[in-house]
């Protein structure tokens, strides 16, 4: 026991011809010089009892030799630190998302707690002025309600009557788009295929078989390709006949809509177009059809001296 308590000599006491090479003597009196290496088993700890299936065997230090293995020969650092890394955002962003919910919560239960609190302090007139209050602001909320109902309604009723001005106006610029030939129309009629071998059907002939179409109800009709309107003009010579300045040669088809029966009635006639065709040498061949398609269509003539009248009645 009384050995340890003995201070040992200091490096600068100790007489220079007193050190020997090989002597251990240093090594064991001087535990300030190795006192770090002996003194830090933890850095080899993981070595010895790490399963690591790719680390080195333990090797035990010779008597004297340093203890600590060569940095060199340490093994790399374990796996799960970097599954530790990747855990760490996860639980952040949960314990986040708790965190707000409980702060959530906790708010509203303290605005409840202290709303409660604020009415259990007040005084009955104050509790019947902030009813009062409340059933004012009801009213007026009901009123504003009604208000957009009515405007709804009238909105409604406005949109309504606006649709059913338009449906009509819409219907009536067909109508005039079908009877001007500004529109292209489709229904039942006739397909009349008037043929001239001679070259003898007359201006007067196209004319007369246009006017007894429309007193038999045509409600549009076209002759090889142009649309028959209010100014329709038949001019040329036979053999040589145009219809509003364009060319049209035998055979004349003649496509119109009507009441099919009605119109060929009227193209049947004695003394009608159909005999005066043949009594040029020419013929006339009449086909009924449910749907006659007239796409030709006109181009719409401007009034140049006509204005709408826009008086009234006053």
């Amino acid at each position: 026991m009384s050995g340890p308590q003995r201070p040992a000599p200091g490096p600068d006491e100790r007489p220079a011809d007193d050190v020997h090479p090989g002597d251990d003597a240093p090594d064991l009196a001087a535990p300030d010089f190795h006192a770090p290496d002996l003194a830090a088993p933890d850095l080899a700890a993981p070595d010895l009892d790490a399963p690591d299936l790719h680390a080195p065997d333990p090797v035990t230090p010779a008597p004297g030799a340093d203890a600590e293995p060569p940095a060199a020969e340490q093994p790399a650092p374990a796996a799960p630190a970097p599954r530790r890394r990747r855990r760490d955002p996860l639980a952040a962003a949960l314990i986040g998302v708790l965190t707000l919910l409980l702060g959530f919560a906790f708010a509203v239960q303290v605005r409840t707690t202290g709303t409660g609190e604020d009415y259990s302090t007040l005084r009955e007139e104050d509790l019947v002025r902030i009813l009062d209050d409340l059933d004012a602001r009801e009213d007026r909320l009901r009123e504003q309600i009604a208000d957009q109902r009515a405007a709804l309604r009238e909105l409604n009723s406005s949109d309504s009557q606006s649709e059913a001005a338009l449906q009509e106006a819409r219907e009536r610029a067909e109508a005039l788009g079908i009877l001007n030939g500004t529109v292209a129309a489709q229904g039942p009629g006739l397909i009349m295929t008037v043929r001239d071998p001679e070259g003898r059907v007359r201006v007067a002939d196209l004319l007369d078989a246009v006017q007894e179409l429309r007193g038999a109800g045509a409600e549009t009709m076209q002759i090889d390709g142009v649309r028959v309107g209010v100014s329709t003009a038949v001019t040329g010579e036979p053999g040589q006949l145009r219809i509003d300045g364009t060319a049209v040669q035998s055979p004349y088809e003649i496509r119109v809509i009507g009441s099919p029966q009605d119109l060929q009635t009227a193209m049947n006639i004695p003394g009608g177009v159909v005999d005066r065709v043949g009594r040029q040498g020419g013929s006339v061949d009449i086909e009924q059809s449910p749907t006659v398609l007239v796409d030709a269509l006109r181009q719409l003539d401007r009034p140049q001296y006509a204005q709408p009248d826009t008086d009234d009645g006053n």
